[in-house]
């Protein structure tokens, strides 16, 4: 095939890099706002009420279709493509959530095409072509070409240079819209694209394509003086077999929309066509959207709520399991001891009350400390046989403590809330 001398379009400046700041520092920073954000939902989660169910039923819902909305525009957004000569695309996205796929033709070259197929096409068509492209690169400046290359392509780049100095130039081939970025940021990085050279003179550069993607073959002068680059590209594509599709639509005629087979494997497949002499630019411009499959969506968040109500219910049961048991256990050293340590203080009590009689004094009516910690912290007179429910604490007898749940339904000790006092039942 013969070379056809394309013209060019200006190269562009390179974007204004700001002053690196401190990596660490920027992630320390986002880290502790990260923790200190989920220390705060915590202890907001901690605080509220977890028993009410009509409050679970409602933060659960809010929940679940608040991550399915953000599933379907999120996940599935639409993107606008940039593609090159003699693209071809497969589109295939999980049919559980989307049920159609559109394309719009939105400028630049017309001629883009969306075939639709009962099962994903075979990666068997081939085809080559070349590009010369004759530039002069200022100060500071950069070009770049892109082209959509399936799995097995290769590039094959012949370059002359040529300046007034020494200097040399940077030649880049990155891989999607992400590693192009990269290089603007740091042109003279190497880590930031699949394939970075530097270039003076003549040469070539190979390189074979492992991963179906989007490529920018990109130019780059960061030297004070004038650079001329003819570069001579001869690009391998492997392409999918559109020859037997069901269902065919030009973009460029109109909105074109694939409707996805919940059951099946059916695929699309998007192509554009090969360079068009005399044009400045061979780009084709599509807008790809995606129709999501709200029945999924609605029956996810459905699966969702159902599975946070059942969480709920037995993370409560479990509480509440833990919350009835009394905090002196029946039958156990407590209550053995008990009775030995109340006859005890009733005969204390006794020769006490003798020996104040004999002296001529008057009974002392507050019990000690040894004794009184027996009795209920409210009234001193009846035992402490009731705990307070759900934070245990059992200080009051069974009366003071139904009075208190009635009135105030907050527990002396701790101050928290309290739904209910449980007596304790001693054999």
């Amino acid at each position: 095939m013969a070379e056809v001398e394309q013209p060019e379009s200006p190269p562009r400046p390179f974007p204004t890099r700001s002053p690196e700041f401190p990596r660490d520092q920027f992630h320390g920073d986002r880290f502790s706002r990260n923790y200190n954000g989920e220390s705060s939902l915590n202890n907001g989660a901690s605080t509220a009420n977890a028993d009410d169910p009509k409050s679970c039923f409602i933060a659960s819902t809010a929940f679940s279709f608040f991550v399915a909305i953000t599933m379907a525009f999120g996940l599935y957004s639409p993107e606008t493509l940039r593609l090159g000569p003699n693209a071809s695309i497969l589109i295939q996205p999980n049919r559980l959530f989307v049920e159609s796929i559109e394309v719009v033709e939105v400028g630049a070259a017309k001629g883009s095409m969306l075939f639709g197929f009962y099962k994903t096409p075979p990666l068997d068509a081939t085809t080559t072509w070349q590009e010369t492209h004759k530039i002069s690169l200022p100060s500071s400046t950069h070009k770049e070409w892109v082209h959509y290359l399936n799995e097995g392509s290769q590039i094959n780049i012949s370059y002359s240079v040529s300046s007034w100095g020494l200097s040399s130039i940077g030649l880049v081939i990155a891989e999607g819209n992400a590693e192009l970025a990269e290089w603007l940021k740091e042109p003279s990085y190497p880590d930031t694209t699949f394939s970075w050279n530097i270039i003076h003179g003549n040469g070539s550069i190979q390189k074979d394509i492992l991963k179906s993607s989007m490529y920018y073959i990109g130019v780059g002068n960061l030297n004070p003086e004038i650079f001329t680059v003819h570069l001579n590209m001869s690009i391998k594509a492997s392409l999918y077999n559109t020859a037997e599709p069901y269902y065919h639509c030009r973009p460029a005629e109109g909105k074109c929309t694939f409707p996805l087979f919940f059951m099946g494997a059916n695929a699309a497949v998007l192509t554009t066509p090969g360079r068009v002499p005399g044009l400045v630019s061979d780009n084709c411009y599509v807008k790809l959207s995606y129709g999501p499959r709200w029945m999924a969506y609605v029956v996810g968040a459905g699966g969702m709520i159902l599975l946070m109500l059942l969480f709920n219910y037995f993370t409560n049961h479990f509480r509440r399991t833990e919350q009835d048991m009394p905090c002196d256990q029946p039958g156990g050293i407590g209550s053995e001891r008990n009775p030995l340590l109340s006859q005890k203080d009733d005969n204390t009590s006794g020769s006490d009350d003798e020996d104040d009689a004999q002296t001529g004094l008057e009974p002392n009516p507050v019990k000690d400390d040894e004794n009184s910690r027996h009795f209920c912290a409210i009234c001193f007179e009846a035992p402490k046989d009731s705990f307070f429910i759900p934070c245990g604490h059992c200080v009051a007898c069974f009366g003071c403590a139904n009075r208190i749940v009635e009135t105030t339904a907050t527990c002396p000790i701790c101050r928290r809330k309290t739904k209910k006092a449980k007596k304790i039942y001693t054999v």
